[in-house]
């Protein structure tokens, strides 16, 4: 939640300006949801593909203050982030509320994009493996196959947000392979291949080359450092060096 439309829409063009020159690298802006139609708008002439950052578990009706996944496709939205850290902290989403989601958002051939990850209590009592699992088997629940194909995980330790503690590439690359095992449990080694799993724990310019080079870390999340055109990019241009 950050910038007033100005501002947002300054981020989106200046985005598209630096990233003229990437290759072999899919960006997608996720900007709140007062920009959805005006970015859609911004980036229908490039290769940049536009996420929202939540939507409703609801089709339509009487949800004052909701979007729905319907509403969000006819913007010419192509994927929506679902269970957000924050979203589970401070709304109390649960695993099966984000299921909800999961499921409109396909129906409504928007991509989800779902967030896993473990609080700094669950670290610290060795419970990370099993919270993971746990929340993977939640929000995947009745998902098939040919659905789940459509999904991009995305982890976030979010004991290393904002603790003044540091997730290593290593510890990093440690649960992105526990999610791909998890995955091919699930749906087959060849689906748990073609999964894409970003890493969403403060990944900036300084340490996102060496995060991008774990074989299990395919993309990253990126929170504060993409509110600066410059860092964002520069994140971006780590898959190329």
């Amino acid at each position: 939640m950050n910038k007033k439309f100005s501002d947002g829409i300054t981020l989106i063009k200046d985005v598209i300006e630096k990233a003229d020159n990437l290759e072999n690298v899919e960006l997608i802006i996720s900007p709140p949801y007062i920009f959805q139609s005006k970015a859609a708008s911004l980036l229908s002439s490039t290769n940049i593909k536009l996420a929202a950052q939540n939507c409703s578990n609801q089709e339509s009706g009487a949800y004052t203050g909701e979007i729905s996944a319907e509403m969000l496709e006819s913007t010419g939205t192509n994927y929506v982030i679902l269970g957000h850290s924050e979203r589970r902290a401070y709304y109390s989403e649960t695993d099966e509320l984000i299921n909800q989601k999961i499921k409109l958002c396909i129906l409504n051939k928007l991509k989800p994009i779902i967030c896993c990850g473990e609080i700094l209590e669950e670290r610290e009592n060795n419970e990370h493996f099993t919270v993971i699992v746990n929340q993977l088997k939640g929000m995947l629940d009745n998902i098939n196959p040919k659905e789940f194909k459509k999904i991009i995980i995305a982890y976030e330790p979010v004991w290393a947000i904002g603790t003044g503690k540091t997730a290593s590439p290593e510890q990093a690359q440690e649960i992105h392979k526990l999610i791909r095992e998890t995955i091919k449990n699930s749906y087959g080694s060849e689906i748990a291949e073609n999964t894409t799993i970003l890493y969403g724990g403060s990944c900036k310019p300084s340490n996102a080359k060496e995060l991008f080079s774990k074989p299990d870390v395919d993309g990253g999340l990126i929170g504060g450092a993409s509110l600066n055109a410059d860092d964002f990019i520069a994140i971006a241009q780590s898959f190329n060096k």
